[in-house]
């Protein structure tokens, strides 16, 4: 599933070609993509209305409209967002904005997750902080942000790292590879986490995103740019992916466990599980 790397690659690629833009037509080919509003409604919408800029919120992409609304859309598994110029669409299309010069921006997505949601100015703050937490990028985020998400939580580290309730926008890669450069194992109970191990994780987090950031991206799979490119960043995984082979730290060889119904990537030595306690 495309991460807060993927959709911040997205956004700045895509917005110096869209801002400012008007868009002629939108059409809105599943009705799974908007539900519960019809595609109609949501053709009528967007048609006429100019881009304003595009922000990004967790792993959501929000495209502002010159009246402060936005459609919000999340990737989920396989969504592609494109910018074709002439070129030939991708299979799997779901919706298509027309902009008046010409260019389309399509949405793609074979397995068919993704959503766009419209709404109001209004609407957009409140939806958001609902279900999101702080960013990892935010100037407060730290280990005092962590200690106060796992206090007394018993579930694994792992598995709060990934509730975008309590940090936005990290998802199974990133949380692998920071838990390895944090030397954390994944299974280790949140609330038994040291200080020193949360200030370790809180600034591993930020790192392999701004690494992710400038790789545009992991494209192990579906994910690609706006352009149609391909990420970086699965030329860097630590752990991620690398079950078999040798740890680039100690040599060991990284294995892989499911965590909080994940794939789990691990160097058993660099990160040693948390020991059994008595009974």
């Amino acid at each position: 599933m495309p991460e807060l790397p993927e959709v911040e690659t997205v956004r700045k690629r895509l917005e110096p070609l869209v801002r400012g833009r008007t868009i002629v037509r939108a059409d809105v080919l599943d009705p799974r993509l908007v539900d519960p509003a019809t595609p109609a409604h949501v053709s009528a919408r967007l048609a006429g209305a100019r881009i304003g800029r595009l922000e990004r919120r967790g792993k959501y992409l929000v495209v502002r409209l010159d009246d402060d609304a936005a459609v919000l859309v999340h990737l989920r598994m396989t969504g592609n967002v494109l910018h074709l110029s002439g070129q030939e669409a991708p299979p799997y299309v779901r919706a298509t904005l027309h902009l008046d010069d010409g260019a389309r921006v399509v949405f793609s997505d074979v397995r068919r997750f993704g959503t766009w949601l419209v709404l109001e100015a209004d609407e957009v703050a409140p939806y958001l902080d609902e279900r999101l937490g702080p960013e990892p990028f935010d100037a407060g985020f730290g280990a005092a942000t962590l200690r106060r998400a796992f206090a007394r939580r018993r579930a694994p580290v792992k598995a709060l790292l990934l509730d975008q309730r309590l940090i936005a926008g990290v998802g199974n890669i990133y949380a692998d590879e920071a838990l390895y450069r944090a030397r954390i194992h994944p299974t280790t109970p949140a609330g038994e986490v040291s200080r020193s191990a949360l200030a370790r994780l809180a600034a591993a987090v930020r790192d392999v995103l701004l690494v992710g950031i400038e790789s545009q991206g992991a494209s192990i799979r579906d994910y690609r740019t706006p352009a149609g490119g391909y990420g970086s960043m699965q030329e860097r995984f630590q752990v991620f992916e690398r079950d078999g082979e040798a740890c680039l730290r100690c040599g060991t060889r990284i294995v892989k466990l499911v965590v909080a119904g994940r794939g789990t990537h691990v160097c058993p030595r660099c990160q040693r599980p948390p020991r059994a306690v008595p009974r």
